[in-house]
């Protein structure tokens, strides 16, 4: 359990997945709580040119076993077609969208990542808004990556959260969106957490406090546009920018395993 609210009273469970006996699902995916995300429906994909990530509902991609959720991104030999075009990476990602989600709470994630200090491998642990237009496209309708990894950075996380804003003020913690002093045991088990509350967000790993955030954005009045229900986000990606995919030094398969996601009210 987590330690009581910051005002006072106990949290109550209102969703957890441990990927073992205990759920349900030893041995395969919960699809009556996840949804795999498939690209040639969607057209989601990460990555950046010539490099996307083609997502799939396969075992090679999303599998259970060990007690964990494993989500990999690899090199296929042969193309997959990926909504009409050809493409040789394949990704897993999950999420809730079609089973959970909730406004305000905690939301806890226990997860390894990729152990390599080698660009080109990204992984997030996320919360997307159900209705992601009611406030304006993105990112005017928030979005919150409680943990975000880059591999070129393998001992951090670095959480960010995303909405309109004009000014940011440390001294209060007004507006900080993202922290990069989230350290992390490398090719570890680590726990990401994020207790969202109306007008604030803070962000845990491994129970220690590393980013707070007194949203005030400036499309709409706080507690909006985090006044909606959210669902659960689990992606292992290829990355963008200096941490983008190079195909003759990223190393592949890469897989992120999740030991548990717990959620509560």
């Amino acid at each position: 359990m987590p330690a009581p609210k910051a005002g006072g009273g106990a949290w109550t469970c209102s969703f957890d997945d441990e990927f073992d006996a205990s759920t349900g699902d030893a041995s395969s995916l919960n699809r009556s709580v996840w949804t795999p995300q498939q690209t040639a429906s969607s057209g989601f994909t990460t990555g950046q040119y010539p490099y996307y990530v083609c997502y799939v509902d396969s075992p090679n991609n999303i599998s259970v076993s060990g007690g964990a959720l494993h989500l990999t991104v690899r090199l296929e030999s042969t193309p997959v077609n990926c909504g009409g075009y050809p493409d040789y990476l394949t990704g897993g990602m999950v999420s809730s969208a079609y089973s959970f989600s909730q406004t305000y709470g905690r939301f806890e994630v226990r997860a390894q990542l990729p152990a390599t200090t080698v660009a080109g491998l990204q992984e997030t642990l996320w919360l997307w808004p159900v209705n992601d237009t009611l406030f304006g496209s993105w990112p005017a309708s928030g979005e919150v990556d409680f943990s975000e990894f880059y591999s070129q950075y393998a001992n951090l996380d670095v959480p960010y959260i995303h909405y309109d804003y004009n000014t940011s003020n440390p001294a209060t913690n007004t507006n900080t969106v993202t922290a990069y002093n989230c350290q992390i045991a490398v090719g570890q088990y680590n726990d990401y957490a994020v207790v969202w509350s109306p007008g604030t967000f803070t962000i845990t790993v491994n129970g220690q406090n590393c980013l707070t955030d007194n949203y005030v954005p400036d499309n709409v009045a706080s507690p909006a546009p985090f006044n909606q229900p959210f669902f659960i986000a689990l992606t292992q990606a290829l990355g963008i920018g200096s941490n983008a995919y190079n195909p003759a030094s990223t190393p592949l398969p890469a897989t992120t395993s999740v030991d548990y996601v717990r959620v509560w009210k």
